[in-house]
């Protein structure tokens, strides 16, 4: 991460901590964490400020020290942050998983993608796909291509990205074909519609677990969240972003 947009992280604090509570938050779980917010904001009576991007990123916001109060990432990125003694090891929320599908432009044409032949036909018809570099879903999604024999092909005409965000406009702009991420990243994208998910032969779930910090500027704030995302209420706000509890 480049020190200009390490000291943008640090200086987003423009008021005291003990006023809000700071997430820093996957973008795969940015869909829930938006619907959830009045609910995580009447929980801890306080304003909720989150910040989303790659858990890779976010990985490196909280090295570099951003002030935080609970983190949502993928479960491998937060196990290791509980490691590297950054998250609190007590109380880790299992949340939920998301797996990959195909995303188009608003109104273009659908490929068929409902079979491992199908979906490897659409691949190598695209003129252009597009995902994120940094994003969690990369390696599954280059070893379905390794494993379907057309590594080179796809590589050949690949946009990679910055964040799925990233991703996703491009093909609201009609700059790529198709986006290949989490259906949790595809389902809030304007101007993109969900194709579907793809084939189980190819699908790699992505888990993401809510965890404390290690030592968070509003503990009870942070707390009162952490007992929204446990809560019973939240199951169908997962489905609904195209997420598994």
């Amino acid at each position: 991460m480049k020190a200009k947009q390490i000291l943008a992280v640090l200086a987003a604090a423009s008021f005291p901590l003990a006023a809000q509570v700071r997430i820093i938050a996957s973008n795969g779980v940015k869909a829930v964490l938006d619907e959830l917010r009045p609910q995580m904001e009447r929980a801890a009576a306080l304003p909720v400020h989150a910040d989303y991007a790659t858990s890779a990123s976010q990985a490196q916001k909280i090295e570099a020290g951003a002030p935080f109060d609970l983190a949502v990432m993928t479960s491998d990125m937060t196990d290791a942050l509980i490691k590297a003694g950054k998250l609190s090891p007590n109380g880790k929320i299992a949340l939920a998983r998301a797996g990959v599908g195909v995303g188009i432009r608003k109104g273009a044409k659908r490929p068929d993608i409902s079979s491992p032949a199908a979906f490897k036909a659409a691949l190598l018809n695209a003129k252009s796909i597009t995902y994120a570099g940094d994003g969690a879903s990369r390696v599954p999604l280059e070893k379905s291509f390794g494993n379907m024999g057309i590594a080179s092909a796809m590589k050949a005409k690949t946009i990679l990205e910055q964040g799925s965000t990233r991703a996703t406009a491009r093909v609201a702009k009609g700059e790529a074909e198709m986006v290949l991420t989490l259906v949790s990243e595809i389902l809030p994208a304007p101007g993109v519609e969900l194709v579907g998910s793809i084939p189980a032969e190819y699908q790699s779930y992505i888990s993401f677990s809510a965890a404390l910090a290690a030592k968070p500027g509003n503990a009870p704030g942070a707390a009162a969240i952490m007992k929204v995302l446990s809560g019973p209420s939240v199951a169908g706000v997962l489905k609904a972003k195209g997420m598994q509890p």
